[in-house]
């Protein structure tokens, strides 16, 4: 997604939770994951290349960063693990092809409002149809270019990610499915983190 759609999930999902300071560290590191490096050869950051076991391996890995780094006081580092792992959780939904197999158990019928998607379907989760998708390098940075959208579309095979994704309201109205699928799963992330720690440390890691 957007940097703006990421902040707007976090802020919607966290604003209540997490207090200021603790929130804007966990903003930019989720908005992080979209730098320079962070978009060459980390498919794992945003279930990119169907790497949806390594995307799930890499929100374990920040989530087993948390509790360590409270218990030895770092807890911006905690913070930002957290926001790396948000990040991550929520591209998932705008990267991959779920919201379009959730939406199509409605077919011929009025779905759902978009905050009713169910974003932890665990028959759709398993599903081998589930795939996400592919960088065609160079042309879908091409595809970004404004001017040289809609000449460069064409050429990019339909499992692209430039065909696939809902990064934003443009792609239409499932972006609204995929914005509140990962609100959902924001806040889903945030219950797994503080099952695992005490009082004390889940007051740490919302900084309130």
């Amino acid at each position: 997604m957007l940097a703006a759609h990421h902040r707007n999930i976090l802020v919607q999902a966290l604003g209540d939770t997490f207090g200021p300071r603790a929130l804007g560290v966990v903003v930019r590191a989720n908005l992080r994951q979209d730098n320079l490096r962070g978009q060459i050869g980390h498919d794992e950051y945003h279930f990119d290349n169907n790497a949806f076991a390594e995307s799930r391996a890499y929100i374990e890995t920040n989530r087993a960063i948390i509790r360590p780094a409270l218990e030895s006081g770092h807890i911006e580092k905690a913070w930002a693990a957290f926001g790396r792992l948000t990040h991550t959780a929520q591209d998932f939904y705008a990267h991959s092809n779920y919201i379009t197999m959730w939406l199509s158990r409605f077919d011929g019928r009025t779905p759902p409002a978009p905050p009713e998607v169910d974003p932890l379907d665990p028959e759709l989760l398993a599903s081998p149809g589930l795939r996400s998708g592919v960088l065609y390098y160079p042309l879908e940075l091409l595809s970004y270019v404004p001017a040289l959208k809609r000449f460069i579309l064409p050429l990019i095979p339909r499992d692209s990610h430039a065909w696939m994704n809902l990064d934003s309201p443009e792609q239409g109205p499932k972006f609204d499915y995929a914005f509140e699928a990962a609100v959902k799963r924001t806040r889903h992330e945030f219950e797994q983190v503080a099952a695992r720690l005490s009082p004390q440390q889940t007051t740490a890691l919302t900084g309130k």
